[in-house]
């Protein structure tokens, strides 16, 4: 009785196996050669050890699909299902992972191009596909990281850190230079506590040492970088420029605004009045008892009336169109590098070329009138110029510590730091730039640097 059991219960499995799909192309390809032989169906199945009824299944089903044949037979073969498999990691990584579209843009995609048949596209199915390839990638920047750490020269580091908000608090490093991500962690407070911490563990086994930090000015990141980092922290120039953007644009298009309606108003009176003019001008004249009429000198009132909206109208769209260009005109500034010229500048005319923006700035935020909290984030981003003019000074003494490690002599020294790193820093600010924007930079950086290496230059040796 026991054994009879048993026997059904073994049957029952096999009857409900789940056939792993490589395992099923496999075992398909195997009855095709067999077939291709000469032995029946029923002989093949007894070589492969496999029931016939199982074959017989997987051909009905294969021409229940509604697909050409040729198709059909395509993809559930070895190859077919090797390129389908491709493919279908290739979408998740390409726009769930790097274009962050979402799954339900793949399961459209495979819909569309009728890949449904072949691939489950209800959501549950991409789904744990995504989390199979997220955990794929995971493990291979951790054994990627490993792998070259052990071949990584020694190297200093500029790290930039920030704290991000998109589902959750999130703390970021990155190494500025290779864009490459040290840090990216869940945490559950904005302090400084957990940044030594995880810092230690992103930096673990690298061979190179942090020597200069660039963050936005949040407290917790300040007194990890000034307590326990030890290096010399820069500000981010996008912060300084987002709040001094923060403080003046939308205030001031709301103020423009105002303007813009208080012209229609005033244009509108000054209309009616003519309309009112007009009508008595055709009429006979019936002057009722009392004052005269002063339509004159309130028509010559409301045109002023009108001209001096207009002007502050006017005004204030300047005074708009200023705001971009200043804040611009601080990004130029903030090199150590004049992009215009090509000449290295010091920090002291950096800072004051920064602070005169910044000037400009408040000085239209208060001729538009605008509110307290817009002129105390003008302040905020001001504080941080001496920290920016001491970045200046930190680049400019590492470059000059570098330099004399070189161990050359006066003139090839001063070739170093007058001409070949200001066209080298005049690349690279052009790289961040579009084609069109960067032109003018890489052409003044390749007329800097060839004649330092012509037959009579101080590189022609």
């Amino acid at each position: 009785m026991g054994t009879v059991i048993q026997y059904q219960q073994r049957a029952h499995e096999e009857r409900q196996q789940r056939w792993e799909r490589i395992e099923r192309a496999e075992l398909c390809a195997q009855y095709g050669d067999l077939h291709a032989q000469g032995p029946s169906q029923r002989q093949a199945a007894t070589v492969l050890a496999r029931p016939r009824s199982t074959r017989q299944a997987w051909q009905a089903y294969a021409a229940s699909i509604d697909e050409c044949p040729t198709v059909v037979a395509f993809f559930p073969s070895v190859p077919g299902l090797a390129f389908l498999h491709r493919l279908v990691i290739a979408l998740h990584l390409v726009c769930v992972e790097m274009g962050a579209c979402g799954m339900r843009l793949v399961c459209l995609v495979l819909d569309l191009t009728g890949l449904n048949r072949f691939v489950g596209t209800s959501y549950g199915t991409p789904q744990r596909v995504n989390c199979r390839v997220e955990a794929a990638m995971v493990a291979y920047r951790r054994e990627e990281s490993e792998r070259l750490a052990q071949e990584m020269p020694p190297k200093d580091i500029t790290v930039a850190q920030d704290e991000t908000f998109t589902g959750g608090l999130c703390l970021r490093g990155i190494e500025a230079r290779s864009h490459s991500m040290l840090l990216e962690q869940v945490a559950q407070a904005r302090a400084h506590d957990p940044w030594p911490r995880l810092m230690a563990q992103a930096l673990s086994g690298l061979n190179g040492q942090v020597m200069q930090s660039t963050s936005a000015e949040a407290p917790g990141l300040l007194a990890y970088v000034a307590q326990h980092l030890g290096a010399p922290h820069s500000p981010d120039l996008c912060h300084v420029q987002h709040a001094l953007s923060k403080a003046v644009s939308a205030p001031m298009a709301a103020t423009q605004r105002a303007a813009a309606q208080a012209v229609a108003k005033a244009a509108e009176t000054c209309k009616r009045i003519h309309e009112r003019l007009a009508k008595a001008t055709g009429e006979p004249a019936k002057r009722a008892p009392g004052r005269p009429p002063q339509t004159a000198t309130s028509l010559e009132q409301v045109e002023q009336n009108v001209e001096a909206a207009r002007h502050a109208h006017q005004r204030l769209a300047g005074q708009r169109e200023t705001v971009p260009q200043s804040l611009r005109a601080i990004g130029h500034a903030s090199h150590f590098v004049d992009v215009e010229r090509g000449v290295r500048r010091n920090g002291k005319l950096i800072a004051g070329d920064i602070q005169c923006h910044i000037d400009t700035i408040r000085t239209i935020a208060q001729q538009a009138h605008l509110s307290e909290p817009c002129l105390e984030r003008i302040e905020k981003a001001e504080r941080v110029v001496p920290t920016m003019q001491a970045t200046i000074a930190f680049v400019s003494g590492d470059g000059r510590q570098q330099g004399r490690q070189l161990d050359v002599a006066p003139p090839a020294s001063y070739a170093v730091h007058a001409h070949l790193i200001p066209a080298f820093s005049l690349e690279r600010v052009a790289s961040t730039r579009t084609m069109t924007a960067g032109a003018p930079l890489r052409a003044l950086a390749e007329r800097l640097r060839p004649p330092l290496f012509a037959p009579d230059g101080t590189f022609g040796a």
